[in-house]
């Protein structure tokens, strides 16, 4: 093998780099901009006339490689996302969340029991008694046998050799994302990081786990189920937050669902402060009413008892969503994460990971 050395270009180096920082700018303007093409470019363009991107990084020539790429693309004078570009988003919020986590291996899907069932291993044991005999490994059987001798070859009960087996578990998935005004009230932009950990789940599920489902339900006034490659257009809207119908949906999903472990991940930053009441929408914004909230905790009592787990992930501290996701995790022997939003995402597929390695019984 032969290697060319040339003179080490830095400006090229430069250029790279500022390209790709570029871009991962773009992708987080985008996720704020709700999948807008045309307002994130504005944006970036006030980023650099303010002098947060640098003067020498040529904009145009980004958005030309952009094109190039097919990540977006030029539609009657506007500027859309490509489907390679939704993607991209994706595989980048993948790896946002996963540089976040504090632990644990990075999606490993697989169980820690071995035996009957499952994927094939290259090892090895003796045979036991309930083994499947397609696992059967037919040389070293017999080479098991020859060890007595050539001359009379037979082959006895220990003799036989089976193929090691990893049983992989599968799940069916169901993510609640709160869509009410307050994920973008007072300032605070709670509704980007839940979209970037929606995203990475669906990288995470389509590319390693392809046994597995995803859905992904939004909930303000009522629920709606979304298909994954509208994520990044999703926002928040002049909702109130109505727990109990995102909580019924997902049922109804997951009862469609073979998958022999069901849960649902619920993203939220209030309180439920709504429901539908024989064609009515019912809502009381003050404190914790009590009508809404019993309605929704007998939607996660009847969670438990089909046994899907709810795992909830609060973006906020406010004190009566902190009480009602108490009564809500322990009613149901559910999960309750009280974290802030740099933390959301590594809590959230970690917990999804952790999942996958146990066994299903």
């Amino acid at each position: 093998m032969r290697v060319r050395y040339s003179e080490w270009n830095q400006a090229l180096e430069n250029y790279i780099q500022s390209l790709e920082d570029l871009r991962k700018l773009f992708y987080q303007l985008l996720l704020r901009t709700d999948g807008d093409v045309n307002e994130a470019i504005q944006w970036l363009k006030r980023l650099q006339e303010r002098g947060m991107i640098p003067e020498g990084w040529d904009l145009e020539s980004f958005l030309e490689q952009m094109e190039r790429d097919n990540l977006i693309q030029n539609e009657n004078g506007q500027m859309r996302l490509t489907k390679r570009g939704e993607r991209s988003i994706r595989k980048e919020s993948l790896e946002i969340i996963f540089g976040g986590l504090k632990s644990g291996p990075a999606g490993d899907h697989r169980a820690p029991e071995i035996g009957q069932g499952g994927e094939r291993l290259s090892e090895t044991r003796p045979y036991r008694f309930g083994d499947n005999i397609s696992d059967l490994d037919h040389p070293g059987t017999v080479k098991n046998a020859l060890r007595r001798g050539i001359d009379n070859i037979q082959i006895s009960e220990d003799d036989f050799e089976v193929f090691e087996t990893e049983h992989m578990t599968s799940a069916a998935t169901v993510l609640l994302l709160d869509v009410s005004h307050s994920m973008v009230l007072y300032g605070e932009d709670r509704m980007t990081p839940a979209k970037t950990v929606a995203m990475a789940l669906t990288e995470l599920i389509l590319t390693k786990f392809p046994k597995d489902s995803l859905n992904v339900v939004l909930f303000g006034d009522d629920a709606e189920e979304v298909a994954l490659a509208d994520l990044p257009y999703v926002g928040a809207g002049p909702y109130h937050t109505n727990t109990k119908a995102g909580l019924r949906m997902a049922q109804q999903i997951l009862r469609r669902k073979k998958h022999p472990h069901k849960q649902i991940f619920m993203v939220t930053d209030g309180k439920p402060s709504c429901m539908w009441v024989e064609g009515q929408l019912y809502k009381n914004s003050f404190g914790l009413d009590e009508k809404i909230v019993n309605r929704t905790l007998d939607e996660a009592t009847l969670c438990r008892r089909r046994n899907i787990t709810i795992t909830t992930f609060m973006v906020a501290q406010d004190p009566w969503l902190v009480n009602f996701v108490e009564d809500l995790t322990e009613i149901n022997k559910g999960r309750a994460y009280f974290t802030g939003l740099d933390d959301l995402g590594g809590f959230l597929l970690h917990d999804f990971v952790k999942n996958r390695k146990r066994r299903m019984r």
